[in-house]
């Protein structure tokens, strides 16, 4: 196992920068964001350019990592592949068979991205929509070589409820995706505000887990007896104010991760934890995001073999 982190969390850092920050701090792989560069939303980052893409890019890209000893663990897209509107989707479509086809010249196993959802409709309807849209997807990867696996975000935010919005929230629902040619991004910041264990859920599908994300989550019991279970609903601040829980570092929330990483070792796991930033207190600057991601190593390396 080998612990790295997802480059999104430093949308304005140049990936060579990344490369040899991450080298210096000791971590081992980097999780490379692969979003068109639209500045359509905070969280994207561009730090590969697949939609122009090819064989002298990736020899550069090969050799950056080499020069740093790292490993490029994955291509991340997550983006509503579901999406209400058609044009929208056949685009995201695109991006994640660009994504493909930039993973497949790295020699990279996976590229990560959502199901999604059509908020309009039930989750049984999204799923029979998704059983048209995905195996396209699942079919274009394999024949290069790669492998879709799907974060279990539950992405509220894009339900005007805040409901889930990507449904791959729950073990119930991978076991559908995965009979569609999908694997896991196993991340288990989502599973505990949604009251499962994540060890517990994590143990009797490691064989479907090539690539794993490490998020913390510090709940707020108190406030959610005045918000419920599914946060604030009046007073929200932005689509992602749920009231009652909110995003860590590891080490910073309630995440049981001795537990965790326990479990990936004995079920064989031997890809990269990588850690997705997503800390509002270590966020705001460069600096701070780093030191977050520094107390996110302090937290995780050592449990993780050498």
């Amino acid at each position: 196992m080998k612990l790295g982190f997802l480059t999104a969390c430093l949308p304005n850092v140049p990936l060579a920068d990344i490369a040899a920050w991450a080298e210096a701090r000791g971590y081992q792989a980097l999780e490379v964001a692969v979003w068109p560069s639209t500045g359509s939303r905070d969280f994207e980052a561009s730090h590969l350019n697949v939609a122009d893409f090819g064989r002298k890019q990736a020899d550069e890209t090969t050799a950056l990592f080499e020069r740093h000893g790292l490993t490029l663990s994955s291509l991340a897209y997550y983006e509503n592949n579901l999406h209400p509107d058609l044009a929208r989707r056949a685009e995201i479509a695109a991006h994640v068979k660009r994504a493909v086809d930039a993973a497949a010249l790295l020699g990279v196993e996976t590229v990560g991205t959502f199901i999604g959802r059509h908020p309009g409709l039930s989750v049984k309807e999204n799923i029979a929509l998704a059983d048209k849209e995905l195996p396209p997807l699942v079919e274009y990867a394999g024949e290069r070589g790669v492998k879709i696996i799907i974060e279990n975000c539950v992405m509220e935010g894009w339900h005007p409820d805040g409901y889930p919005g990507n449904i791959a929230y729950s073990p119930e629902l991978w076991e559908w995706m995965f009979s569609l040619g999908l694997y896991l991004n196993y991340d288990p910041s989502h599973l505990l505000w949604l009251g499962i264990d994540p060890v517990t859920a994590l143990r009797p599908y490691l064989d479907k887990i090539p690539h794993a994300q490490a998020k913390d989550a510090q709940l707020d019991p108190r406030a959610r007896d005045r918000y419920g279970f599914f946060g604030k609903t009046l007073e929200r601040e932005h689509p992602w104010d749920e009231g009652w829980w909110r995003y860590r570092v590891p080490g910073r929330g309630d995440v049981d991760w001795r537990g965790v990483v326990d479990a990936l070792y004995e079920g064989g796991f031997t890809g990269v934890l990588s850690v997705e930033h997503e800390d509002p207190v270590w966020s705001g600057t460069e600096e701070k995001v780093k030191q977050g991601l520094d107390i996110a190593y302090q937290t995780l390396r050592p449990l993780i073999n050498a």
